[in-house]
């Protein structure tokens, strides 16, 4: 333990970084609430999208680390800022009428629009705690109704009355003129239409923790600004939540970025030490536009799940947290294959590479092995060859080609396979194009089915193309049925018909007998296909049956 310590406090991974951070702040603050608090914030105005998860989720790889260097012990809470007044009505509901009539309510008073919860916030806060249970995360869920209800927030809220002068001050520095004349730090709750109500305090008495206003009917009130009867601005809130719970680590988006001066200097007023804060990039979907809870746009959680694993999920989170990056559906066969090579490379590396690698912070340390004996692309590809409607399809050849690999041994590829067949029917099918081939392409796929046919013909190609390049005839005894030399063939028989450069042949072929401009490793796909089966695939786009 004290190596991987050792390793840890110096180790490049950001998970790592951040956890170091962490430790420094908590060592310096003096705190004696005796453990490390990490936060995650979600507003849940519509329903929880993927970027939200990945807060949690690399949040949680961050705690993880820091229990590698650290023994303090650690929280994670997810807090639901549900308390906060419904602004527009989300465009991927149902019953939005209702929801129009409930505008300005707070989340947790607003009726749910599928009828399956008390209110619209209970809805997204279960649809988010499913999903961070699905991933299986330590986390403890705070909602804001009921901190501010059950007097948990009551003496941040009081402080706030005392400090009002100065935390205006920093809030109004941040304001254009006409919003500074009507802009208070506190939101009353209207006691008879139960809307959050944006209007300007009369007065602020710190003698009975009392406020006094108009509402917009321009009848006066005073309400206590404890007991949930008033919450705080989201801005201020950020910061007296952090105040009120001692936090020592939350992330956010770059939205929040230019912010984080006022939530830093909030909580100090409110006589607490700002947290380690990390600030990432956002998510994008297949326009170029940032994913958003209301809109719905990018892709869920439930639809990544559908063609893979959590695992390649996390593994995507894990990656360049600060670069943003498109978030679409045709990032996910990608991450599948990336995970299972770092897994794969796992067992072989040292100390340092192994908490480097992603699958580590992925797994908690707890790496297992990889079961894919074939890659989710090829398995993506052998789906298209095959025209596959299942996966007990796929099973047919990938038991040829790895007689020792079952759906009971190999769990992870019989899972993958279920994924592959319905990625390509629901994403790849659609967007199949065949093409006929050139006079020069035909040459060569005859050749090349003649050569995958006869050992000795394929031999001969191969000789053909060394000589070309000056290379001794003399060639190595060969198993004529491996992916190495069928991969050997394919790149004679390219050679040998004068394709430049040689990614034009791989091209066509890709383009010629799959429908797609890019695609495996041939040899290994003829190997995982079956040679008689490639050979027929051959044959059929010579006669034109699959333009």
């Amino acid at each position: 333990m004290s190596e991987m310590r050792d390793a840890a406090m110096t180790s490049k991974a950001w998970p790592f970084e951040e956890a170091r951070r962490v430790l420094k702040r908590y060592e310096k603050s003096g705190s004696e609430k005796g453990y490390v608090l990490f936060e995650t914030g979600y507003g849940p105005s519509g329903l929880p999208h993927i970027g939200t998860f990945g807060e949690v989720l690399r949040t949680t790889m961050i705690r993880r680390a820091f229990e590698v260097i650290s023994d303090v012990p650690t929280r994670l809470i997810c807090f639901s800022d549900d308390m906060d007044g419904m602004r527009k009505v989300p465009g991927n509901v149902p019953n939005r009428e209702m929801l129009q009539e409930n505008l300005q309510k707070p989340l947790t008073s607003v009726p749910d629009p599928f009828g399956e919860y008390p209110s619209f916030g209970d809805h997204n806060n279960a649809m988010l705690r499913r999903f961070l249970d699905t991933f299986g995360f330590e986390y403890e869920f705070y909602s804001a109704t009921e901190f501010y209800k059950s007097g948990q927030f009551d003496e941040v809220l009081k402080r706030a009355v005392e400090k009002y002068d100065d935390i205006m001050k920093v809030m109004l520095k941040s304001l254009r003129e006409e919003r500074r004349q009507t802009y208070s730090i506190f939101l009353p709750i209207h006691p008879e239409t139960g809307r959050v109500l944006y209007v300007p305090m009369k007065e602020v008495n710190a003698t009975d923790y009392t406020i006094t206003f108009d509402d917009e009917d321009g009848r006066e009130w005073t309400l206590p600004v404890t007991g949930g009867q008033v919450k705080l601005q989201w801005k201020p809130d950020f910061g007296a939540r952090w105040a009120a719970l001692d936090v020592d680590f939350e992330m956010y988006g770059k939205d929040h970025s230019t912010n984080t001066p006022i939530y830093d200097a909030i909580c100090r007023i409110l006589g607490t030490p700002a947290p380690e804060h990390f600030t990432y990039e956002l998510f994008l979907d297949d326009k170029g536009q940032k994913i958003s809870k209301s809109s719905g746009n990018g892709i869920s959680i439930d639809e990544w799940l559908s063609y893979a694993s959590t695992e390649s999920l996390s593994y995507f989170m894990y990656q360049k947290p600060k670069t943003a990056k498109r978030l679409y559906f045709d990032v996910i066969p990608r991450a599948m294959d990336e995970y299972h090579q770092q897994l794969r490379a796992y067992p072989g590396q040292d100390e340092t590479q192994k908490l480097n690698n992603p699958v580590y912070h992925i797994h908690s340390g707890d790496v297992p092995a990889s079961d894919m004996v074939v890659p989710f692309s090829m398995l993506l590809n052998l789906a298209s060859a095959s025209s596959a409607h299942d996966k007990d399809v796929l099973w047919g050849f990938i038991s040829k080609y790895a007689p020792d690999a079952t759906p009971e041994t190999h769990p992870g590829l019989d899972a993958a396979a279920g994924y592959a067949v319905r990625y390509f029917n629901d994403f790849v099918k659609p967007e199949k194009v065949f093409r006929a081939p050139t006079d020069q392409e035909r040459a060569a796929l005859q050749d090349l089915r003649a050569a995958f046919l006869d050992g000795n013909v394929a031999l001969a190609q191969i000789a053909k193309k060394n000589a070309a390049e000056g290379k001794d005839d003399a060639l190595p005894e060969v198993d004529f049925s491996s992916e190495d030399f069928l991969q050997s063939i394919v790149f004679a028989v390219g050679k040998n018909h004068g394709f430049e450069p040689l990614r034009d042949w791989f091209k066509a072929i890709y383009e010629v007998l799959l429908g797609a401009s890019q695609g495996p490793r041939f040899g290994g796909f003829a190997a995982l296909y079956g040679v008689p089966e490639t050979v027929a695939l051959i044959d059929r786009a010579l006669a034109g049956e699959l333009v």
